[in-house]
């Protein structure tokens, strides 16, 4: 029977994708943690989506492109010849694809006026944290993409992707409540 574990971790430290080995509290696995943490929050929010709308099918296709993030972070820079784009790089394209989904969700709800207070209902909020999270992970991140590499442009925008979610999802539960009306 083959275990679940390894073991190789047990000397603090974890392995690179394409090789390498690095301290587990290093940039690397600061960042992949970040951004495992923020897929993890939006794999809530998708369970909490009603399955066949375009908020699950859009948080499907965000958690699997967070892996390819996570592929990219994982590599150290003299294996980066080997990273796939859209596989285990991200893309001018995938970036380009969260802007267009961040622009359809704003369209579906008027301009704000204030600062939101969240929480107007429990997929809003989740979508909340997800972005929090993402925030998080861009930064973890900044200590370790590539010049060039389309990672932080990915990040910022799905953060900013999640805040227009967040604030669709308000206007179908009947508005935001601004700072300024509480």
């Amino acid at each position: 029977m083959e275990h679940l574990w390894t073991g190789r971790g047990d000397d603090g430290t974890t392995g690179l994708y394409y090789g390498g080995r690095v301290a587990k509290d290093a940039p690397e696995p600061e960042a992949l943690g970040s951004v495992d943490e923020a897929q993890a929050a939006l794999g809530v929010a998708r369970a909490e989506a009603a399955a066949g709308t375009v908020l699950h099918t859009v948080l499907t296709e965000v958690c699997g492109q967070l892996y390819v993030v996570m592929a990219e972070l994982a590599t150290a820079p003299a294996n980066h010849p080997k990273l796939v784009d859209g596989r285990s790089r991200v893309t001018p394209a995938m970036v380009e694809l969260v802007e267009a989904w961040a622009d359809e969700a704003a369209a579906r709800f008027p301009p704000l006026t204030d600062f939101v207070v969240p929480g107007q209902d429990r997929l809003a909020a989740l979508l909340d944290v997800g972005r929090t999270l993402v925030r998080r992970a861009e930064r973890r991140a900044v200590a370790v993409a590539a010049p060039g590499s389309s990672v932080l442009p990915y990040l910022n925008r799905l953060s900013s992707l999640l805040w227009a979610l967040a604030r669709a999802e308000e206007a179908v539960a009947g508005g935001a409540t601004l700072a300024k009306d509480v």
